[in-house]
């Protein structure tokens, strides 16, 4: 397949991370009727739990495109295998709005745990779907440019390996503690948000 065909991935990539990071926005709800004595504030406050799920998906799927785009600079040519793990890739990230709006809307009810496993469940698979894009472009550069920075794959590979297990740790706690779980994404996000000159590669 021709590096042209690469840029048509990428580019189909990039309409479906931006519609799902669209989307997130509409599980946020205007208080219309509020109760005797509540004030407008304090009823945007309840809605907390909307606003941190809202803000960690969102993070972490800006994470994710700019993820996509660095690999994506390295990779060359494209086949039938990456096309397929790129596909299963984006159907997780078609998937994060729902996730995000059952959190929001379970939070404190009793489902909230089922919830937040769903939530959490969602980024492990897409972290595992991370590594499998990845290592089938690059373990033995069968897809890579010849002279792409090899500093940037090592990198790569180094950090992609956490990524599967961190949001594994984020799945156990939401068993004991969804506002922790939560939370825990909330700092993934912001980790693997960093720039490169800060971590030895980016990871999702």
């Amino acid at each position: 397949m021709a590096a042209s065909e690469t840029a048509r991935i990428e580019a189909f990539s990039d309409g479906v991370f931006a519609i799902a990071i669209t989307l997130l926005v509409l599980d946020l709800k205007v208080p219309k009727e509020l109760e005797p004595g509540r004030s407008l504030a304090s009823a945007l406050m309840v809605q907390w739990p909307a606003y941190l799920a809202f803000v960690t998906s969102f993070l972490t799927i800006l994470v994710m495109w700019v993820n996509h785009h660095r690999m994506f600079t390295l990779i060359e040519r494209a086949d039938d295998r990456l096309l397929l793990f790129n596909g299963l890739l984006l159907m997780g990230v078609t998937l994060v709005p729902f996730p995000t709006s059952l959190v929001a809307e379970h939070f404190h009810l009793a489902g909230g745990p089922t919830a937040a496993i769903v939530f959490n469940g969602t980024f492990v698979y897409l972290a595992v779907c991370f590594n499998l894009l990845w290592r089938t472009a690059a373990v033995g550069d069968r897809l890579l440019n010849p002279q792409c920075d090899r500093a940037a794959v090592r990198g790569i590979f180094e950090s992609y390996r956490w990524g599967p297990f961190l949001y594994g740790l984020g799945l156990a706690l939401a068993f004991v503690n969804v506002g922790a779980s939560l939370a825990l994404n909330l700092g993934l996000a912001i980790f693997f948000a960093l720039p490169q000159r800060e971590r030895k590669g980016s990871a999702v």
